[in-house]
């Protein structure tokens, strides 16, 4: 089977390690019978994989961890005078509102700030030309957002410029602020906090990691996933439903996944209705012996119907004349949907076969819902655990959960590289176990 090989540069303590902008000298406002210790503090482990691991003078393995997350007794900032921004970036994905919305319950209800302001439409929002005014956020304000998909500050695409977001900043007295988005907004958020630090500024800089297709670095899992594969799963059961209804039936599903097929695989592992699964950490061929089309036609002879899934970041090589580059400087993608589709047509029209084609694309409407119930918990711990590390004065990080526990991430980390599927492991083996697929789509000739 043809496999991705992914080099991993070893971690340090160092490495995970998170800046604090002073000594955290102000009492707590929350009342509670245990504070996170800093002396004491609980750690866990990021793998128990040489990968990751730092290395003794001998070249033995040493664990690396990340501090855990949590309120602290002592604070940096002292709660009634300190005001915070919140803002969205890139695309639509589930909970975004549920972030929002639990960022500004802690700060107002517990730690009693008086202010939290959002910023319109991404970061263009903290740029004066562009005539966007930030927005008060209160706890009526954001009693219900959580109801609805989207972002109630709007999102934008696009590079700002770091020195015009700390001039906003400081312009505004906001002595915290909230990033919510996918690496590229946590690049931007490292280029701020660094920016800053040359300033020698008192502002905390703390991320909320959001990808609807769980390809961060360092993040187990992103808010949103779980929503984005619950509304996948509905797209193929529609498209299972389809194919049966059919002679030679055939359905379709284009998902979400530039780089990472963790929707296309994990609808797949849920529903277990899926034939082929095409994702872009594991390339393949359309025609020949052993290839994709070859495969669907036994599978048709075999079984009368079929289900394909397919990532949009899968087949990428097939397309030569894509290029560029989007607002986001993600790589411009082919369709591969509507290739695949005109592909099958075509090859069984030459075969005079008759065949009975569906094809859907629910990309925009799984990002745009609101998030499900584990989303919704799980985005409420984000928001909550990201006042209590902004409050200590803690920076320049994001929070996220490993092995059951909230943890600290440095943005080092996080911009270090994209996470993807291991076509070696476990985990793809039991895709390929749940769709009955050949081991490899690759041409044999």
């Amino acid at each position: 089977m043809h496999t991705r090989s992914f080099r991993f540069e070893p971690l340090s303590p160092e490495d995970t390690e998170i800046r604090t902008l002073g000594l955290a000298s102000v009492e707590s406002p929350l009342q509670l019978e245990r504070y996170i210790d800093e002396d004491d503090s609980i750690f866990v482990e990021v793998y128990r994989d040489a990968r990751y691991c730092a290395r003794d003078g001998e070249g033995a393995a040493q664990p690396v961890v990340f501090e855990h997350a949590g309120p602290r007794e002592k604070l940096f900032f002292d709660p009634s005078k300190t005001k915070c921004a919140v803002v969205t970036c890139g695309g639509l994905c589930p909970g975004l509102n549920n972030v929002i919305r639990s960022i500004v319950l802690e700060a107002h209800h517990f730690y009693g700030v008086p202010a939290v302001f959002g910023v319109r439409y991404g970061l263009a929002g903290f740029i004066p030309e562009h005539g966007y005014n930030f927005e008060e956020l209160t706890p009526r304000s954001v009693g219900d957002i959580h109801e609805f998909g989207g972002t109630m500050l709007g999102s934008s695409r696009g590079p700002q410029s770091p020195e015009e977001i700390v001039d906003a900043l400081e312009r505004m007295n906001i002595g915290i602020l909230f990033m919510i988005g996918g690496d590229g907004t946590m690049r931007a958020a490292s280029k701020v906090q660094q920016e800053i630090a040359d300033r020698d500024a008192r502002i905390a800089v703390v991320g909320v990691p959001k990808t609807i297709d769980n390809d961060i670095s360092f993040v187990a899992k992103t808010f949103g996933f779980d929503t984005a594969v619950q509304k996948a799963t509905e797209a193929i059961r529609c498209a299972h439903t389809e194919a049966l209804g059919g002679p030679n039936g055939i359905g379709v599903v284009k998902l979400m996944g530039r780089n990472a097929g963790f929707i296309a695989a994990e609808a797949c592992l849920a529903l277990r209705d899926v034939n082929f699964v095409l994702v872009p950490e594991e390339p393949f061929d359309l025609h020949g012996s052993g290839g994709l089309l070859d495969a669907l036609e036994k599978r048709l002879a075999d079984r009368g119907h079929a289900v394909i899934v397919v990532a949009e970041g899968a087949g990428q090589d097939m397309f030569k004349d894509i290029h560029g580059t989007d607002a986001s400087g993600n790589v411009r993608l082919g369709d591969i949907g509507s290739m695949l589709c005109a592909e099958i047509k075509k090859y069984f029209q030459e075969r005079e076969t008759e065949i009975t084609l569906k094809y859907i694309d629910p990309s925009y409407i799984i990002r745009s819902v609101p998030a499900n119930s584990a989303d919704g918990i799980y985005c409420g711990f984000l928001g909550a655990h990201s006042v209590h590390a902004a409050m200590s004065g803690r920076t320049g990080m994001v929070v996220s959960k490993w092995n059951g526990r909230f943890v600290h991430i440095p943005f080092s980390l996080i911009t270090r590289g994209k996470k993807s599927i291991n076509t070696r492991s476990n985990y793809w083996r039991a895709v390929l176990e749940a769709t009955g697929q050949p081991l490899s789509l690759r041409c044999s000739e």
